[in-house]
């Protein structure tokens, strides 16, 4: 098998072979046989280990690298960058009331040395592909350095710092509504799969298609609903101003900050994904040994636990896997129409305001996690399918 499965040791010619020496070889051959098959076998799988890891290090080099260039819109940013600077250099010591008394010249000469100041602070006097390199080396040895913009809410520029600050609100975000909208898809596709053709299954097809509206789209007019219309739930925000002091009130706070942008995010997909499981269990329940279990009255439970279930474990490993790694990027809009103080508004903020850091910093993290599930994925394969061998 090729693709994401993991190399065979010997063709099937060379199994049968090896097979039928160990029959009617002597002992000390048979020894020598399963030893140069051991090694073989060896071999191959450190040869596509190998392979594969510098087959994903150079994806993650070139996304970093492509996101740096865009994320510069190719030097265009600084040239913004610049003429931010000395209009608010410019203003700024105009305005002052010591630099009125100064002379012109003097005066001209303090806006220049403070704008080069300023553009020395932010790198700009570094040419932008020096930059750029410098930021994928940094990138690439998770040295995020220090924001150009924006701060923590303790007052520091470290991009670690800021990133960590705001992955517990995602978390709780992106955690609760993912969770659920995976393990309620998969139980709700199991119970379609049994009842194809019933009013409900028909009822999510019909409504398959609406999850191409984003969840921002379901957030404003929750919001509409129940925060403006109703006033059962509040606007947007993760707690209260000022927070509740009692650890109880704080949590409930919390819950009730959670739940419009929590559905938002399971609308968006619910329907979609259940149809997508539906299919995947339809596909296999009509396969023949399913027939065959059922003509042999083996209990349904058991028929769907080990002939449908099972065929489709990959598909839906691959799903959770990337499911727990996208928590890490946050929802970019849903968060900021919520004002969620997660690592998605994070990002937005990041992007309006031209801090490269922020956005590289973000984007080598997910990089990171993305390379080494798809790696763990093609030996999981082998775990769960016994059809997928150490690719060939």
């Amino acid at each position: 098998m090729t693709g994401a499965g993991i190399i065979l040791p010997l063709s099937d010619q060379q199994e049968f072979e090896v097979t039928m020496a160990i029959t009617t070889q002597p002992s000390a051959e048979i020894l020598v046989i399963k030893k140069t098959y051991r090694e073989r076998a060896f071999m191959r799988v450190f040869r596509y280990i190998g392979v594969r890891l510098l087959t994903l290090f150079g994806t993650v080099v070139i996304g970093i690298y492509l996101t740096i260039m865009i994320a510069n819109m190719g030097g265009y940013v600084d040239r913004i960058m610049r003429n931010e600077i000395r209009d608010r250099i410019t203003q700024r010591i105009g305005l002052s009331a010591a630099s009125q008394q100064m002379d012109p010249a003097v005066r001209k000469k303090l806006i220049e040395d403070s704008i080069a100041l300023e553009e020395k602070r932010v790198g700009l006097n570094v040419p932008i592909a020096v930059r750029n390199f410098r930021y994928l080396s940094n990138a690439l040895t998770l040295n995020l350095g220090r924001a150009i913009n924006m701060t923590s809410d303790s007052g520091s520029k470290q991009v670690r710092l800021i990133l960590l600050e705001r992955l517990p609100a995602t978390l709780l975000l992106m955690g609760t509504s993912q969770l659920f909208l995976f393990f309620s898809s998969i139980f709700i596709a199991l119970s379609l799969s049994r009842n194809y053709g019933n009013f409900w299954d028909k009822f999510i097809i019909a409504l398959s298609p609406t999850s191409a509206v984003p969840p921002w789209f379901y957030g404003i007019f929750l919001i509409l609903i129940f925060a403006a219309a109703f006033k059962v739930l509040p606007f947007g925000g993760m707690v209260d101003s000022p927070p509740p002091a009692n650890t109880f009130d704080y949590a409930v706070s919390v819950l009730q900050h959670l739940i419009l942008p929590g559905v938002s995010l399971v609308l968006s997909s619910f329907f979609i994904s259940v149809y997508n499981y539906r299919t995947f269990f339809l596909i296999y329940s009509s396969e023949d040994y399913v027939d065959m279990a059922k003509a042999k009255g083996l209990p349904s439970r058991d028929i769907e636990r080990t002939y449908i279930l099972r065929p489709t474990l990959p598909n839906i490993i691959t799903n959770f896997s990337l499911l727990i790694i996208s928590l890490w990027t946050g929802a970019l809009f849903t968060e900021t129409v919520f004002l969620w103080p997660g690592l998605g508004r994070t990002l937005f903020h990041a992007i309006g305001q031209y801090d490269t850091p922020i956005i590289v910093g973000s984007t080598i993290i997910y990089a990171y996690l993305l390379a080494m599930t798809v790696f763990l994925l093609d030996f999981v394969y082998v775990l769960v399918d016994p059809r997928v061998k150490i690719g060939k």
